[in-house]
């Protein structure tokens, strides 16, 4: 079995997309009989912040669900500019290396997340002193998203950006991609493309599962009268959220309709403070949340939103909340163009698809979601189906398996090809 280590800035007990995906992965691998070990910093994410109990020690190792964690200091502010952000992103992919790279021990390969694309240098690092492989894990194509976002605009750090990129590529051992649209752009980008795979995002199909709504609604304190739509996840300038304020404008005749924005991000505060000014009392927001508790925040909801900013390069993004609110049985407002529109709109059918920053057709949507709880309950059904077939976690940790075991065995048989060869054989003498 193999030593895994994956290098990444987010890890429980932080909430998101990334943290998710790389925590579950790598508990199923322990599981599976190897050796994981996480390198990260204290946790922050989204505020900045970190826990009084992870302060004053600049380095800690803790045992999470069988895998050794090895958290390291980084520069972490709760200061949202882009220059913070960006500091605190490189301060992690430079120093990490250096401040654990013998707690990490010896792994047989590295595991790298991006973005942010600079841990690729932390990646990179450890990859040339431990003298392994490293996988680089793309989640998102940088820097070409925050172009798109336009919070990257100067020219001389977009080449310096686009330079890491592409010789981070080249030098990877692999490439795995996390959605379709991310796949096919990479097969462009990486020569030799065969060394770009795809192992998508997933979902515990047993942790998030339909729970009784009226249960769930007594525990969480919601009004058992009322629609709810819920956003829950990360709130961040790329889900275009202020759309739903503006639904929210066309809603304000229905008084039993709630909007409820679960989550922490650096685009709250705006939300919040756009919400007040324009006295959407039918918008309701609510801090993060426990990764183990979302299923009963879904399940308190009548409908789930999953969206994203227009933008081209949104159109190959699948987001990670709505495998989750599939897997309860909840039906989706999804306002993703692309690859999710095709995936869970068309073929799974789980989800009422929305231009992405229409008002008006977000508010059509919610109104029809409202009025047709047969749609709605036969849109869930569908979700939970296709979820399980397409997209359980552990079947896709199984493939990922495979993927660094055939890495491992062939990187094995190239340097056992290049041994140098002692003596001579008996036909020889």
């Amino acid at each position: 079995m193999a030593n895994i280590l994956f290098f990444t800035p987010y890890y429980p007990p932080e909430v998101g997309a990334a943290q998710t995906r790389i925590s579950e992965t790598a508990v199923r691998l322990v599981k599976r009989g190897h050796k994981v070990t996480v390198l990260t910093t204290l946790p922050n994410y989204p505020l900045g912040k970190v826990p009084p109990e992870y302060r004053g020690r600049a380095r800690r190792r803790e045992i999470l669900d069988g895998v050794s964690v090895v958290r390291v200091w980084s520069y972490i502010t709760p200061h949202k500019g882009f220059f913070h952000r960006i500091l605190s992103q490189l301060s992690f992919g430079c120093l990490a290396p250096f401040l654990g790279a013998r707690a990490v021990g010896q792994p047989d390969v590295i595991v790298v997340g991006s973005p942010p694309l600079f841990d690729a240098i932390g990646g990179r690092l450890l990859a040339r002193f431990k003298r392994r492989p490293y996988v680089l894990n793309v989640a998102d194509i940088w820097p070409e998203a925050a172009v798109q976002l336009g919070v990257l605009r100067n020219r001389f750090l977009i080449r310096l950006a686009e330079w890491l990129e592409l010789s981070s590529y080249r030098r990877a051992a692999a490439i795995w991609s996390v959605t379709q649209g991310t796949h096919q752009l990479l097969l462009k980008r990486v020569q030799p493309p065969e060394k770009v795979f795809l192992v998508p995002n997933g979902v515990d199909t047993e942790k998030f599962r339909p729970l009784p709504q009226a249960q769930a609604r007594a525990e969480v304190g919601w009004d058992a009268n009322s629609f709810i739509l819920l956003h829950a996840g990360a709130v961040a300038l790329a889900h275009g959220l202020m759309v739903l304020l503006e639904a929210a404008e066309h809603l304000r005749s229905y008084p039993d309709i709630r909007l409820i924005i679960l989550g922490e991000g650096t685009a709250k505060a705006a939300l919040v403070a756009e919400a007040e000014r324009r006295h959407l009392t039918n918008v309701v927001f609510w801090g993060a949340q426990p990764h183990d508790r979302l299923p009963v925040f879904i399940a308190a909801a009548d409908a789930c939103l999953a969206s994203v900013l227009k933008a081209p390069l949104f159109e190959g993004t699948v987001p990670v909340k709505a495998y989750e609110a599939m897997a309860c049985a909840r039906p989706l407002a999804l306002a993703v163009d692309g690859e999710a529109r095709q995936l869970i709109a068309e073929q799974a059918g789980a989800a009422l698809y929305v231009e992405p920053g229409s008002a008006s057709a977000l508010a059509h949507t919610i109104l029809q979601l409202r009025d047709q709880p047969e749609l709605a309950r036969s849109l869930g059904q569908r979700g939970r189906e296709f979820v399980k077939a397409h997209f359980d976690r552990d079947q896709l940790v199984v493939t990922l398996e495979e993927r660094l075991l055939a890495l491992l065995e062939r990187r094995q048989e190239e340097a056992q090809a290049h041994l140098p060869v002692f003596g001579g054989s008996s036909d020889a003498q």
